[in-house]
């Protein structure tokens, strides 16, 4: 008797070793995909696939790597283009670097930048082809509340120049690219969370316990509202907002900047 041979859909989740991209892993893997996890911690990831595999009999394949580190990046790249089977990619690897501006080691600013922009770019770009040539598939790139904060300079938000803009380049290359894949079949998203209950803030230093309970998410919510905000079409998801109008609103305006800012000649308030 022939042995039926299982065939399910594969997702790559960057930033897998914890928080929000093991809770990616996880629910990805309870909804039967099979997965390639990515981070730089080796021993996490294994322990990860061995437990998915033996509770939910899925396939999971492991790729160490730091994407702030060029040839690893590229090595992540290649396996995600040669991947004629990809149906997910969840760009959700980062890091805080909160601190003045000024006090920011630039090398540090730059793996930032590495991480949170590039890696999220080139990693994108890898999956596209294949996604477009099949007519499916979908990218989830892990954003921020904080890339709409640039406006905001209350005392109780972190120093975050580098990290928001960062996000804040995400949020704009989702939106952006969404328009130039309608009618292709694949899907982007630009998730937002706020604070979340994950080991983000004790690597810089920040005491978790200080932050109002009511003001933080787990990531198991975080993925329960990117994966339906993606069956609903919602290509900016901030899991926390009840009323997406806010969102909406948000694009209106930007949409009116544009038409009350075109012209070729100065603003009367710039003129002597």
């Amino acid at each position: 008797m022939a042995t039926e041979t299982i065939v399910r859909p594969r997702a790559l989740v960057t930033g897998a070793s914890s928080g929000i991209g093991a809770a990616f892993a996880e629910r990805l893997a309870r909804d039967q995909y099979d997965l390639i996890v990515v981070a730089r911690r080796r021993e996490r990831l294994e322990a990860l696939a061995q437990r998915l595999h033996e509770s939910h009999y899925v396939a999971v394949e492991v790729m160490a790597a730091d994407l702030t580190q060029r040839d690893q990046l590229l090595a992540v790249e290649k396996r995600i283009a040669e991947d004629t089977t990809l149906e997910l990619l969840v760009n959700n690897a980062g890091f805080g670097g909160y601190m003045p501006f000024i006090k920011l080691d630039p090398d540090r600013a730059e793996e930032l930048i590495r991480l949170q922009v590039t890696a999220v770019t080139r990693l994108t770009r890898a999956a596209l082809p294949g996604m477009i040539a099949r007519g499916h598939g979908a990218i989830i790139n892990v954003s921020s509340r904080l890339a709409f904060s640039a406006a905001l300079s209350s005392p109780t938000m972190p120093r975050r120049a580098t990290y928001a803009a960062t996000k804040a380049y995400i949020n704009a290359f989702t939106q952006t690219l969404h328009d130039e894949l309608a009618g292709t079949g694949v899907q982007v998203q630009a998730v937002c969370p706020g604070v979340v209950r994950t080991e983000f803030h004790e690597q810089m230093g920040q005491d978790p316990a200080r932050i109002p309970a009511n003001l933080v998410m787990t990531p198991e919510d975080v993925v329960e509202g990117s994966l339906a905000g993606l069956r609903l079409g919602e290509v900016v998801c901030v899991p926390t907002l009840d009323d997406p109008n806010r969102l909406t609103q948000i694009q209106q305006d930007e949409r009116q900047l544009w038409e009350h800012s075109n012209g070729n000649t100065i603003a009367g308030r710039y003129r002597p």
